[in-house]
């Protein structure tokens, strides 16, 4: 990796955060005469920093993933706070993404310290600029991500219940089943020990090679219906937070990393070529016939 990638990664991340910020705060309540979602979008980047610290001087991560999730809860519950409304789209806004958080990060700081470490990290630890970029991805990560959801709990006037808000639960429900279902099938896959050195291809997993980020895709997709509504101007720019899940799970980590790692494990495998060939990578689906 070239030494000027790192930094590269974080400028970026940074000049993202502050189009984020700028987007979705351009309407909204303010906070100390500032835009009170681009404060919280600079929190979300700063917890991110705090816990650096700690991280690299102990060489760990096994708080990363429950510090993001962490990040979700004190975000979302601050914007609550600050828009004071708690009209009905924005309280299920809140408690959409608090379940979320609050199964996701205990789940995967669980699964690490089960398997000792996370893989992902083992040469990320080291290097200080290459591990600083990873944790700052992670605030990019919660902006994008929570922003519609974030500016529609901030906007001045709330939006009335109506079908969005309906069909946008409906949608998250089904994410967040689908999500958690995978994830409980793989957990009790890979806690017998005969299935240690081999792939699950049973369950949702027979659909799908991926069944679990299908599913946080999808969760994400009915947060912004019930959040479109709310928005105005410029704020609708805050609705690519599913279209960056999808390309940050699909193409930069997630299904990227584990096919290739997988693919390297058992590339020689008929089995697993004939799995991979029937099966869909990400959108549940019957397999496709010999």
């Amino acid at each position: 990796m070239p030494k000027s990638l790192p930094y590269m990664g974080i400028a970026g991340a940074l000049v993202a955060g502050a189009l984020m910020a700028a987007a979705g705060g351009s309407r909204g309540v303010e906070l100390m005469g500032l835009p009170a979602f681009a404060v919280l979008i600079a929190s979300a980047f700063a917890v991110q920093w705090i816990a650096f610290i700690p991280a690299w001087f102990f060489q760990t991560e096994r708080f990363f993933d429950l510090t993001g999730s962490i990040t979700f809860l004190v975000v979302t519950g601050c914007a609550l706070a600050i828009g004071g409304g708690f009209e009905p789209r924005s309280l299920v806004i809140a408690a959409a993404i608090a379940v979320w958080a609050l199964r996701l990060g205990p789940f995967l700081l669980l699964r690490v310290r089960k398997d000792g470490e996370d893989r992902r990290f083992r040469q990320i630890k080291p290097n200080f600029p290459v591990f600083l970029m990873t944790w700052t991805l992670q605030g990019l990560w919660v902006s994008l991500t929570a922003a519609p959801a974030l500016a529609a709990i901030l906007a001045t006037e709330a939006a009335p219940p109506d079908w969005t808000l309906a069909a946008g639960l409906v949608l998250w429900t089904l994410g967040f089943a689908v999500e958690v279902t995978a994830d409980a099938q793989k957990t009790r896959f890979r806690a017998s020990p005969e299935n240690r050195d081999r792939y699950i291809t049973s369950g949702l997993w027979a659909w799908s090679r991926h069944p679990n980020y299908f599913g946080e895709i999808v969760l994400w997709i009915g947060i912004a219906v019930i959040a479109a509504p709310a928005l105005e101007a410029w704020q609708l720019v805050t609705l690519v937070s599913p279209v960056f899940v999808w390309l940050l799970l699909t193409r930069i980590s997630g299904v990227r990393m584990l096919e290739a790692r997988a693919n390297r494990k058992w590339r020689d495998d008929p089995g697993y070529r004939d799995y991979v060939r029937r099966t869909n990578t990400l959108l549940p689906w019957p397999p496709r016939g010999t």
